[in-house]
This record gives structure tokens, sequence and C-alpha cells, in this order.
């Protein structure tokens, strides 16, 4: 009798997750759909995360097979091209942030204090030793600025319209992915991302697994962030608290900010 090893059975755990991405998509696109604006619904979809400012409080949950940890973070945001994460714990984590301000990058790390401004080419990088990477994590839009967008399947969950949509790279867009599937329901509530290397093989992919009301609105609570090659990790982000469309300082988007935080 053949042995199931720890690793197979964790790998088929994840392709048994991705394959419950893809689930929901029983309708192929065609003609009935051609009223359907991804491009519109992805817009949607970042509106609802992050509407034109917003603040929040995440939880941050690090999962390995030998141990777990957890981090706090204070997230603002505002427009499409700017945003400010901070930790606040545990202890020797408090202090460590990142600033996006349009397509510039730059992190402060308290013990160092210093600021370093991120290559582009670090930008697709894991954050903090998570799954998400720093792009990730300041809610990032490229998926909207770099990539053509079709819908590719509509299926019914919930009473809800859910629709999948395929997501390709411009000719000489600046990115990591060689596509990217989104799932987003039809009130905007972001669902899974699916992402492929540039052979078209899903390399990670993220979920929605709860969704809750927050800052006035129905919104993505919980989101788990998981890898093709290493099964039986994971990292999941659960926001504690939220408000949106509410008036930001202008100092929270500086430099000086980052390494001399009036944000706390």
């Amino acid at each position: 009798m053949a042995t199931t090893t720890k690793a197979g059975l964790g790998r088929r755990a994840v392709l048994a997750g991705i394959s419950a991405l893809t689930a929901l998509a029983v309708v192929p696109a065609g003609p009935a759909m051609a009223a359907v604006n991804a491009t519109q619904l992805l817009r949607a979809a970042f509106d609802n995360w992050r509407s034109k400012t917003s603040k929040t409080t995440v939880v941050m949950t690090i999962h390995r097979p030998t141990w777990e940890r957890k981090l706090t973070m204070k997230g603002y945001s505002r427009g499409e091209d700017d945003a400010l994460v901070r930790f606040i714990a545990p202890p020797k984590e408090a202090g460590n942030a990142t600033l996006k301000l349009g397509n510039k990058t730059w992190v402060y790390n308290p013990k160092l204090n210093q600021v370093v401004k991120l290559p582009a080419s670090l930008i697709g990088q894991p954050w903090m030793g998570s799954d998400f990477s720093y792009s990730d994590l300041s809610r990032s839009d490229d998926v909207l600025k770099y990539y053509s967008h079709r819908v590719i399947a509509e299926s019914a969950k919930g009473g809800h319209k859910v629709y999948d949509i395929e997501a390709l790279p411009k000719p000489g867009a600046p990115v990591v992915w060689g596509k990217q599937v989104i799932r987003i329901r039809d009130d905007g509530i972001l669902l899974a991302v699916t992402y492929y290397d540039q052979d078209m093989k899903p390399v990670r992919a993220m979920t929605t697994d709860r969704i809750g009301r927050l800052g006035g609105r129905d919104y993505p609570v919980v989101m788990t962030m998981r890898r093709m090659e290493a099964p039986g990790e994971w990292t999941r982000l659960e926001t504690k608290e939220a408000q949106f469309d509410i008036k930001l300082p202008n100092y929270l988007f500086t430099k000086s900010n980052l390494s001399n935080p009036r944000d706390r």
C-alpha cells in the first residue's frame, strides 16, 4: 500500500483550495455577459476596499508548520496611490512602517532609525516574513493601471452574482504576474485572487474567508494568502476597525512622519 506523506497531504490541501476558488465559475463568458464591464467591477472592489480615504486596524497572523506569530498594524490610504502602514504590536516589531507615494515606496526600520527607498524590483517581495507583499499591504491598484480585464465566468452565491475577471498585463507593463484571476461579488466585495507566473502557472491565492460589516459597509474582514509551493503555510489579515471617507492630515503621507510618527 502506498504511503501518503505530510507534504503530499499539504499539497493536496492547497490544490483543493484552488479548486474551491474555481468551483463557482460554472457559466463561461458569452454574449449575455457583454454588458458587464470588468474594469468597472474591479474599480468597485477597490472603492469598497479603501474608498477615497481609509483608516484601518489589522491583525496579521503568519502561520508556519512549526510556529505562528501575530502582528498588529495601522493603515491609512488616500486616493489611488498613497498609503501608510505602521506596525504597532508586538513591541519588537512596533514602529516598522511602509510609505507609498505614487509609484515610490519607502520603508522605515526603527532599530536602525533608517528610511530606505525600495527599488521597484522589491515591491513584490514578502513583507515582514509574511505571504503578503509590500504591494499587497499598501493596497496597490496596479491591477487596474497595468492590466486589461475581461469577465470570463459568472455564477451565483448567497443571493449575489459573482464574476471571475481575467487580468492580463498590458504590453510593456512593469508587473510581476503573468495573469491574475479575480473573483468579485456584484456589490463590490473582493472574494478571491489567484496569481499566475509568466508561465501561466498558479503561484499563490488569496481568499476572503469572512465578510462582515465595517465602516458602514459590507467588507472582506478576513483574508488569507497561500503560496502553492508551501502547503501548510499561510498569512491571514483580520480587519478589526475601519473608517472610510474621513479627513486625513497631509503629514501622514510624508517621509518625515514615516521616521518621526505623529500617527500613533
